[in-house]
């Protein structure tokens, strides 16, 4: 039987992992930390449950395939409950929208700022189906290992103007400033910058609309927990709190794995779902991967983040599920965030309210909360996050008291925070990025990591730094990416 191990049980690898599990392979996965999901980890503390990763489920279908492969149910594991308006966004200035899938509701809240818009945005709704197409539905889920694979791609992304950034695209629709900030910011959630992010990640609004925005019952994580134990239930193994320390190589080919414990796998093939600098570093004695690594460190990185968990006494009925605080400044932001490696601030923030949903992730009468800002990664600033982490915490906070929650600090009941030093730490995010490489168009496809190495034939790369990318969608897209090409392999060696 052919066998797989997987480093790193994040979405990416447990994806992959169900997807060969369910084709068949033996197939073993080993996780650093203690319990399963990567970025989306969890922390349990007084009552509460703190996601620590992604919050924003989208595209289901994509999901409910891993249970399918085998003729199971994703139902039968997780609960995924809709979350209505998919967001909610607020300007210093008092000004308020709901973004929601009611399209007469959606209208009514764009005719609210700019009536001329109403149009524009249906314009800007068939560009975003366009790319939907082209991006996601035709080149989502397909490997990317040759020029040639991106010149046959290189048309539809012409027709698409693929080299116009996402806020490009949605201003050449949308007049108003704050509708273009609306409409242009998702790309924040998957680590890019909507000023240079491609106009295919416009795709995202799409994607959202089609399938809606979701959430598992009882936190992001309980999605991971029911991956593991449909994976476990095919038979599939999971080893946690044992790094790997070493990929052991043999001319082109990769042979297993050391771990930090002392202990030895083997396996037929290897996949990562770890950061890609780590990961090769990870192949010692070989001047390739070395040569591979100083290549990757000459790469743009995504931005990191510095969130903060907040257990609250109370309800907050007029706090949304997910709701964006714009600061006044967009552009300018983002530039301090992705080039000028300044700490904002006036963050704009990300506030994720699951008890809105889900109120079992809270004690009774109370609420959980966490605030994302995007903030430089460490090769940009690297203040001392250990102090400068508890003086950025009250700048969240003021920021959320002006704008949300008056008597914030009244009602905290449990209060920590995650920061670029614990990305690095934790995941060995390189520069302590949260989303892996950044999606520029000339960090995509073809020129992002290749599902497969092109050196060891048997070594293949899942998750946000290979192709598509960062997010639920994407990395789950990748795993599919890098099935298609283990199984096509496997199909081969068994056929001879």
């Amino acid at each position: 039987m052919t066998t797989a191990l997987i480093i790193g049980a994040g979405f990416g690898g447990l994806a992959l992992a169900l997807r060969l599990q369910s084709a068949g392979i033996a197939t073993t996965v080993v996780e650093a930390r203690d319990r399963p999901g990567g970025r989306a980890y969890v922390w349990r503390r007084d009552g509460f449950t703190f996601d620590a990763g992604p919050t924003v489920i989208t595209d289901p279908d994509c999901l409910r395939e891993l249970w399918e492969l085998s003729g199971g149910s994703i139902e039968r594991d997780v609960e995924l409950l809709p979350v209505s308006p998919f967001y909610r966004l607020l300007w210093n200035d008092g000004s308020q929208f709901d973004y929601s899938n009611d399209e007469a509701a959606l209208q009514a809240e764009i005719a609210r700022f700019e009536p001329k818009d109403v149009a524009g945005y249906a314009r800007f709704l068939a560009y975003s189906e366009s790319v939907y197409r082209t991006g996601y539905v035709d080149l989502g889920a397909k490997p990317f290992l040759r020029m040639g694979d991106m010149a046959r791609a290189a048309p539809a992304l012409v027709r698409r103007r693929a080299w116009r950034s996402v806020y490009a695209a949605v201003s050449a629709h949308i007049a108003n400033e704050k509708l273009r900030q609306a409409f242009s910011f998702h790309t924040l959630l998957v680590g890019g910058n909507p000023m240079r992010t491609s106009s295919i990640y416009a795709l995202i609004h799409s994607l959202e609309k089609r399938g809606g925005v979701w959430f598992a019952k009882g936190g992001t994580n309980a999605l991971v927990d029911a991956m593991v134990r449909h994976f476990e239930r095919l038979g599939g193994k999971l080893i946690l709190s044992d790094p790997v320390s070493h990929i052991a190589s043999t001319g082109s080919v990769v042979t297993g794995v050391t771990t930090r414990s002392g202990r030895q796998f083997e396996a037929d093939l290897v996949a990562t779902n770890g950061d890609l600098v780590h990961s090769y570093g990870l192949i010692a004695d070989s001047r390739y991967a070395a040569a591979k690594s100083r290549a990757l460190r000459r790469k743009r990185f995504s931005p990191s983040l510095f969130v903060l968990h907040l257990g609250l006494r109370g309800s907050l009925p007029q706090v949304a599920h997910h709701s964006i605080l714009f600061s006044d400044r967009y552009k300018p932001l983002l530039d301090d965030i992705y080039d000028r490696g300044r700490v904002p601030g006036d963050p704009s923030l990300y506030l994720h309210h699951p008890s809105a949903t889900d109120a079992s992730v809270a004690p009774a009468d109370c609420s959980t909360l966490y605030a994302l800002a995007p903030v430089p990664n460490l090769g940009k600033a690297d203040p001392d996050w250990k102090t400068f982490g508890m003086s950025y915490r009250e700048t969240v906070l003021d920021r959320i008291e002006q704008t949300l929650i008056p008597d914030l600090r009244k009602r905290i009941a449990t209060i920590f925070h995650y920061s670029p030093a614990d990305f690095a730490t934790d995941l060995g995010a390189h520069l302590g990025n949260a989303f892996s490489l950044e999606p520029l168009l000339t960090q995509s496809a073809y020129f992002r990591a290749h599902n497969r190495d092109d050196h060891f034939s048997n070594l293949y790369f899942v998750g946000a730094g290979t192709h598509p990318g960062a997010g639920i969608p994407g990395v789950v897209a990748s795993a599919k990416a890098t099935a298609s090409l283990i199984l096509d392999r496997h199909r081969h060696r068994t056929s001879d």
